[in-house]
């Protein structure tokens, strides 16, 4: 399986997430710095997923699609549109309840050129925040979502808690 990258870019407003590889938990952190920075911007109006090149996207990330989704739709703007023709991960949308929150397609789009993201990886207790973050966002979307992540979301709650992390035990 090919190692996973994100690239981004824009059009006249429209941002381009483009997924190729298996796109996991260590592009995270650099992603999620992307989504604060793309909705700062002036001319947000809307958001492409391109899956086509994507291979595997692990829940973390989807958790980060939908907190683009939420997000846009809080301002108003149209759901994000996702153009993959896998079924797999066609099914993957289906299945964690992302039809309130996106448009799929399976069509082919020329859209916006796109640079690959720079991706550093996060330090253990920030990979820990991140995937925490996004997992809560998924459980936010549905009853099942709530039921197949609630064990993981309280784990990594305990995990992240202050009084874990290590410089709060040294003193």
């Amino acid at each position: 399986m090919q190692s996973g990258q994100i690239m981004v870019g824009a059009h006249e407003g429209v941002y381009v997430i483009k997924m190729v590889g298996d796109v996991r938990l260590n592009l995270c952190a650099s992603f999620d710095d992307f989504i604060d920075s793309m909705f700062q911007r002036d001319d947000f109006t809307d958001v492409v997923f391109d899956l086509h090149g994507a291979e595997c996207v692990d829940s973390t990330t989807l958790g980060l699609m939908a907190k683009i989704a939420i997000r846009a739709l809080e301002r108003g703007r149209p759901k994000p549109l996702a153009l993959s023709a896998d079924e797999g991960i066609r099914h993957l949308l289906d299945a964690m309840g992302f039809e309130s929150l996106i448009e799929v397609s399976d069509e082919r789009r020329d859209l916006a050129e796109t640079e690959a993201l720079k991706c550093e990886s996060p330090d253990e207790y920030a990979a820990r925040e991140k995937v925490l973050e996004a997992h809560r966002v998924l459980m936010s979307m549905n009853a099942r979502n709530e039921e197949a992540f609630r064990d993981l979301v309280h784990s990594l709650e305990l995990e992240c808690d202050p009084i874990g992390k290590p410089s709060a035990r040294m003193h």
